[in-house]
């Protein structure tokens, strides 16, 4: 499937629409897929999390794994080799850039994926039986390597008939309208509204330029929150815009070995509403203490504050590896704000240790409320309401 292993057709390779939407659509039917059995896996576990009917979480595997095969048989793996082709010579002339080594290893990965599924298809088990479940299982991890990534292929092979950006405005013109929007920014009146990385690995951004009541709609290259940046063209609308700028790139992951469709086994844990409803229900102080200390708890099964510093710290990674000005700062904040959580964790382990050790219980002249009050007897007549003075009769 590589271009040293598999030459270039000699005919014309197919449309470029026709290979990314093959690509697309396949994404499009594995979420489908992903989405159904993650449906049917729920139903599987117990409140916590865990599976407590292995042999029917099986099934949905099983299920899940033979219909992804079909759908790339069916809408993918004609094309699949053309469009690996088609991106690997896009690639190969597109100028430097940070990403396009990475790019190049995925293609690589996929290109070898498609040889193990199609080495699979060429010697199918018996259908049904245990050698066909398994030879499905094991072709799951390549499928989803198609479903990740295939968006890279695509993309690429859309660049092999898509657009270059041609500057619209001379040095003078481009000039001007910088110094406008630098202006316009300081005064707080320079709207971004979408950002998206072109081949060339570079940042533009849409934004309205407001002066006067009046908006105008430019596009910056460039980080907005750095100097050096640059408005490379003015558009009467977005529709306008983009049909001469750079196409956008997809954008990066937080995590390279991420994939939707292969997420971990989910973790059990104790919603922080069920802790809530604990200590409501608690009569011993020991029972509300425990409801505490699961919050806090760490480890494997840790508790919701901290999962909470864990998503915090998390998204403070992902606005780091943005790579800006801005992300930079917000990192700046949600560490600070991890640091805090963590503080207000120990002090509610404190707290929950000493409400603990009171060895106290709830004094009784707390009592319940009944749900259901008597029913008057059948025989008896229900008594009037009570006439409110100053009441005035109504007539009609």
């Amino acid at each position: 499937m590589t271009p040293t292993s598999n030459p270039v057709p000699d005919g014309p390779l197919p449309a470029a629409p026709e290979l990314s939407n093959a690509a697309r659509d396949f994404r499009l039917r594995m979420a489908v897929i992903d989405r159904e059995s993650e449906t049917a896996l729920d139903l599987t576990r117990d409140r916590y999390g865990r599976t407590v009917h292995a042999g029917a979480a099986a099934a949905a595997r099983a299920h899940r794994d033979k219909t992804a095969v079909k759908a790339y048989t069916t809408h993918l793996a004609p094309h699949a080799e053309a469009l690996l082709d088609t991106a690997h010579r896009v690639l190969d002339e597109l100028p430097p850039a940070r990403h396009l080594a990475g790019w190049r290893a995925v293609l690589d990965g996929l290109a070898a994926s498609a040889t193990e599924i199609r080495r699979a298809l060429d010697r199918p088990a018996a259908p049904g039986s245990p050698a066909d479940r398994a030879q499905h299982s094991a072709l799951w991890p390549h499928l989803t390597a198609w479903a990740d990534h295939s968006v890279i292929a695509g993309n690429l092979a859309d660049q092999r008939d898509g657009q270059h950006h041609k500057a619209p405005l001379t040095g003078e013109e481009q000039q001007m309208w910088t110094e406008k929007a630098q202006a316009a920014q300081r005064r707080g009146q320079l709207e971004l509204t979408e950002s998206w990385y072109a081949a060339d690995g570079q940042p533009i951004t849409l934004a309205h330029l407001i002066e006067d009541d009046d908006a105008t709609l430019v596009a910056l290259r460039g980080d907005p929150g750095t100097p050096g940046w640059q408005v490379i063209g003015h558009y009467a609308h977005e529709y306008e815009a983009g049909k001469v700028l750079p196409v956008p790139v997809p954008p990066g992951v937080l995590r390279p070995d991420v994939s939707r469709f292969n997420r971990p086994a989910p973790v059990p844990e104790v919603s922080l509403q069920e802790l809530i409803r604990d200590a409501v229900e608690a009569q011993h102080a020991g029972d509300a203490s425990n409801a505490l200390l699961s919050a806090t708890q760490r480890g494997y099964d840790a508790g919701p504050m901290v999962r909470l510093q864990e998503l915090l710290e998390t998204s403070g990674q992902f606005a780091g590896a943005l790579e800006t000005v801005q992300g930079r700062q917000i990192a700046a904040r949600l560490s600070a704000l991890g640091r805090q959580i963590e503080f207000l964790t120990r002090e509610v382990e404190d707290a929950a240790e000493d409400l603990g050790a009171t060895v106290a219980v709830l004094p009784p002249h707390r009592t319940p409320v009944l749900r259901t009050r008597p029913r008057p007897a059948v025989d008896t007549t229900p008594p009037a309401p009570p006439h409110l003075a100053g009441t005035p009769a109504r007539h009609r």
